[in-house]
C-alpha cells in the first residue's frame, strides 16, 4: 500500500533537463547589473531601482535571489551606491559630480 504524498519514480523531477543559471554566481550577476546600470540614463545622477531590476528579472531572466546577491556585492564594493530609501542607485563617479553640482 502506498502512503498519501509519497512520490513514485515517475513523479520525480529530472534535474538534467534544467537550463543552467547564468547569474547563479554573484560575480556574474554583479557584472550584468553594472552593465545595465551603465546603459540606463540617469536622472540627476539617480538610477531608479526598477530600471535595473526590470531588465535583469524579465529580459535577462535572472531570479530575485540572483539580483539581490549581485546588488549586495556591488554595494559592498561601493561600485553602486544606494539611497537610504532604496528607491534609487547611483554610480560613485556620478554621485560625486552630483554633490559637487549641488554645492555650487
Amino acid at each position: 500500500m502506498k502512503h498519501a504524498g509519497s512520490m513514485s519514480g515517475r513523479d520525480e523531477v529530472d534535474t538534467t533537463s534544467l537550463a543552467p543559471r547564468p547569474y547563479a554566481d554573484p560575480e556574474a550577476a554583479a557584472r550584468r547589473l553594472l552593465e545595465i546600470a551603465n546603459e540606463v540614463e540617469a536622472w540627476q545622477g539617480r538610477i531608479y531601482i526598477e530600471l535595473i531590476n526590470g531588465p535583469f528579472l524579465f529580459r535577462d531572466r535572472g531570479s530575485a535571489i540572483e539580483f539581490s546577491a549581485g546588488l549586495n556585492l556591488l554595494l559592498e564594493r561601493k561600485q553602486l551606491l544606494m539611497h537610504e530609501s532604496g528607491a534609487y542607485l547611483s554610480l560613485p563617479n556620478t554621485a560625486g559630480l552630483l554633490s559637487q553640482a549641488m554645492q555650487t
